[in-house]
Order: C-alpha cells, then sequence, then structure tokens
C-alpha cells in the first residue's frame, strides 16, 4: 500500500512538473526568443558587431559599437574595417531613427528631433573614413556616397531582425544629405526620410545662387558691417598675419596642407561672412564691431570667434579630410564673388584640392549630384527636407518635382544652419510633426484626424536632446 501511493504521489509530482514546465515553454514560446534574451546579448550576437562600452541613462539602454564592415562593398571580400556606431535603445516595439552627421559619431547619448517626435531607438553611425573609422591602409577611392550607403544599407539589414519597427533616416547638413543619398540608392529601406539643411549643389560650376544669397540675407546695414570687417581684414593682412604666426607658434600649428600661412589667413577670413550666417543669427550683428574704429585685436577677435584660425592649419584640416575630399569628387563646393573684396584677395576661395593631401588624388565627378537630384524630383517618397531662410547652405536646395509622393520642402524663417522642424511656422510644424509620426507608424489617431493636434511623444531631455551643431569647414569649389 505505500509502495503504491508512493508511486501515485511521484506520479502527481511528475506530472505537476511537466505541466509547470509545459506552461513555462508556452509562455516563453509566446514572448519569442527576444524577451529571453538581454538586447545587449542579441546586438552582439550579429556577426561582426563588438562592444567598446556601455554607459547608463535613464530609461534607455547607451551602446557604443564597432561593426566590420567591407571596404568596397563591390568587392568584400578584399578586406574589411570596423565602423563606429552608438545605439540609444528603448525598446524593440518602438520604431528606430537612423541618424548620422556625416562626420564623427558623438560618443555621448544623443536623440535627434525626429527620435524625440517618435519616442524611438536611434542608431547613429559614423561616416566611413572619418577616424577611428578608416580603413588602413586607405584607398580614398572606397569614399563614395554609394559606399556610405551602402554601409547604413547593411548595418540596417543586421539590425532590422531585432527593431522589427518602422525606421526613418535623418541627419543634419552633410548628414542630411547622407540621408537622401542613402534613400536614392537603397529606397526600400528605410519608412521615410527627415532631412535637414541638406545641400544640393547639382552644377559644381554655377554658383550664382549663393550670390543672390549674400546680396539679401538679412539688412543691408547687417550685410555692410560684415563687409566692411571682411575687407578691413584683408587692408590689415600684415600686422594680423603677424599675430597668426605668433599665434601658430604658440599652438603648434603648421600649413604644408594649405602651402602657406599667408593662403591659410586669407582663407579664413573669407569664411567670415558666410560662418555669421551659417550659425549666427540676424540679432547677433550688433555684436560685430565698426570696422573704421575696430583694433587690431578686435578685428582679430571676431574673425577668430566666426571663423577660427585654426581652421586651415594642418592640424584643424585632419580631421575633415574626408568631407575636403568628397567635396572635390562628388559634392560640389560653393563659390561667391565678394566684389566688396576686389584687389585685396589674392586666391578667391580656395578649391578643396588646397586642402587635401597632395598624396591623396581627387578627380572630380560631375554625374554624381546630378543623378541625385534627378531621383530626388521625380522619386521622392516620405521625404522631409526643412530649410533655415538665413542659412547660405539652403541657397541651393532640393526640390520636388510632380512625380513625388506625401514629401516636402519647409523653410524655418529666420533661422540658420540649425534649423528643425521645431523652428517651423505652426501650420508647417505641426504638418511636419504628423508625417513624422505616420511614417513611423506611432500616431495617435488625433493627429492622424487632424495635423494640427500632432506633437512629439517624448518629454523633452535637457542632455539628451542637445544639439551638437557640426562646425564644419565651408565647402570650396
Amino acid at each position: 500500500m505505500r509502495k503504491t501511493l508512493g508511486w501515485l504521489l511521484s506520479l502527481v509530482v511528475l506530472i505537476g512538473t511537466m505541466g509547470a514546465a509545459g506552461a513555462t515553454a508556452q509562455a516563453a514560446t509566446a514572448a519569442g526568443p527576444a524577451a529571453a534574451t538581454d538586447i545587449k546579448d542579441q546586438i552582439l550576437g550579429i556577426p561582426g558587431m563588438s562592444l567598446i562600452e556601455e554607459k547608463p541613462y535613464p530609461g534607455y539602454r547607451f551602446f557604443v559599437l564597432n561593426y566590420e564592415q567591407p571596404v568596397d562593398h563591390r568587392q568584400p571580400w578584399k578586406g574589411t574595417f570596423k565602423q563606429r556606431l552608438t545605439l540609444l535603445h528603448k525598446d524593440v516595439s518602438r520604431p528606430t531613427v537612423f541618424f548620422t552627421s556625416g562626420y564623427n559619431v558623438n560618443t555621448s547619448p544623443r536623440r535627434s528631433e525626429p527620435t524625440t517626435i517618435i519616442d524611438g531607438n536611434q542608431v547613429s553611425l559614423e561616416y566611413r573614413f572619418f577616424t577611428p573609422s578608416r580603413p588602413d591602409p586607405a584607398n580614398w577611392a572606397n569614399l563614395d556616397i554609394w559606399q556610405a550607403a551602402s554601409d547604413q544599407h547593411r548595418l540596417f539589414a543586421a539590425l532590422k531582425k531585432t527593431y522589427k519597427k518602422n525606421w526613418l533616416a535623418t541627419g543634419g547638413s552633410k548628414g542630411g544629405m547622407t540621408a537622401t543619398y542613402y534613400e536614392r540608392f537603397y529606397p526600400r529601406d528605410m519608412d521615410g526620410v527627415v532631412a535637414y539643411v541638406a545641400p544640393n549643389d547639382v552644377v559644381n560650376k554655377e554658383d550664382s545662387a549663393y550670390d543672390r544669397f549674400f546680396g539679401k540675407v538679412g539688412t543691408k546695414e547687417c550685410r555692410d558691417r560684415l563687409n566692411a570687417v571682411q575687407r578691413e581684414a584683408l587692408v590689415r593682412r600684415e600686422p594680423l598675419e603677424a599675430k597668426y604666426a605668433a599665434a601658430a607658434a604658440e599652438n603648434g600649428w603648421t600649413f604644408t596642407t594649405v602651402g602657406n600661412l599667408d593662403k591659410a589667413y586669407e582663407a579664413v577670413v573669407l569664411d567670415y561672412v558666410w560662418a555669421f550666417w551659417q550659425y549666427s543669427l540676424l540679432a547677433d550683428c550688433s555684436t560685430i564691431p565698426a570696422a573704421a574704429t575696430a583694433s587690431d585685436q578686435e578685428i582679430w577677435d571676431t574673425i577668430d570667434a566666426i571663423s577660427g584660425f585654426s581652421a586651415y592649419a594642418d592640424q584643424g584640416l585632419e580631421t575633415y579630410t574626408p568631407y575636403y575630399y568628397q567635396a572635390g569628387t562628388q559634392l560640389g563646393s560653393p563659390d561667391i564673388k565678394q566684389p566688396h573684396l576686389k584687389g585685396l584677395s589674392r586666391y578667391g576661395y580656395q578649391p578643396p584640392r588646397n586642402f587635401v593631401p597632395r598624396s591623396i588624388p581627387m578627380t572630380f565627378q560631375p554625374a554624381a549630384m546630378a543623378d541625385v537630384d534627378n531621383w530626388v524630383r521625380r522619386n521622392a517618397n516620405q521625404m522631409l527636407f526643412v530649410y533655415g531662410q538665413n542659412d547660405p547652405w539652403g541657397a541651393e536646395p532640393f526640390h520636388l518635382g510632380y512625380g513625388v509622393r506625401d514629401s516636402y520642402v519647409m523653410t524655418a524663417p529666420g533661422a540658420n544652419h540649425g534649423a528643425n522642424v521645431a523652428k517651423l511656422l505652426d501650420g508647417e510644424r505641426t504638418l511636419a510633426t504628423a508625417k513624422i509620426l505616420q511614417w513611423a507608424g506611432v500616431a495617435p489617431a488625433a493627429a492622424l484626424a487632424d495635423t494640427g493636434k500632432a506633437a512629439p511623444l517624448a518629454a523633452p531631455d535637457a542632455q539628451l536632446d542637445q544639439r551638437d551643431l557640426e562646425r564644419e569647414p565651408q565647402l570650396r569649389p
């Protein structure tokens, strides 16, 4: 009797155990394998992905990573390099924004405007050939817009298995260009594109649009004030170049790439008006000194604050070598006449070739930008371009033709190179916000019914939402 009772008790326990195990297995199956695996393990399970570091941030997981990419996507067997990226992870149930500045990636937690609007995840990719994401040895022929778009495509394909909801591409300036080029070459990857202040230099030798811009931007009083300081800096070239030489000696600046200190000095001075409108506002004109009565130090200080005397030293150019290389091979670069400097300018706007070491060969490809422009005009689908009214780079913007679908070009009044959706007029701001939410697949019913009710889904975060506006060197002809 005891044996029988013991056997029955064992059977009951066994059945109970099996039932519990079965229920656990069913629950795990219902939740899916992703629920059982930490997000870091999922990401590091991607072949070629490695962790540099994880940084804590409330409400998110933030990872700095490397991803192994082919040096040449057309010939992937010819070697690889490690491309740096960051991942701001919120939840796999949320949509994802694919951000690039077109330069180095910021390794501190940051959230682009579309990421705040959709309350999503963000993948930020460093542009190829910006160190440390540079092949060694570096074959510069592999630095072009198609290769960079293919970097994004390959990373997207790897991450889409985990982040299955909608994706948007975004970036500002060169990053906005990058997002546009990605869409041109891989139009099926993203569900929408938000390109901020993206230049579109279709015909590199035709730059009259910039002359027209500088002839009317702001007020005549402000334009005259800026032009007078710029002219005075060339009139006083000798004493100010002496200050430049002293600063170079103090800081260890050299001028091998540009050629000499005189060329570097003039390049900085010629940037002055452009850089003012790129980074400043009309209200800042009051801070510009009166050229006729300003001391040498005051002229030096305002030029340095706005243009930066370190920009064309070898040490300032080195970081941006990939940028100047692309400007001189595919992107193009603007030129402006600046008639107020007639008789004083020795070199004019110098070409990108002057800012890239001569050991790197460069040949311009005039069809590259024309191809992108033509594609956008005819095929843009769920693309938004945002420009600033007083930003020089907006003088040659992207345009939309009759074949586009659900795409927009909007301009923020009085805004500079930091223009964004938040700075648009009310009607355009809410429309743009509604479209971003819709493309991401997270638009609330109220926003779908009335775009005027569209608003960002994420609460503001002063640290995450900092705008790290890239102080780009000016593109040259």
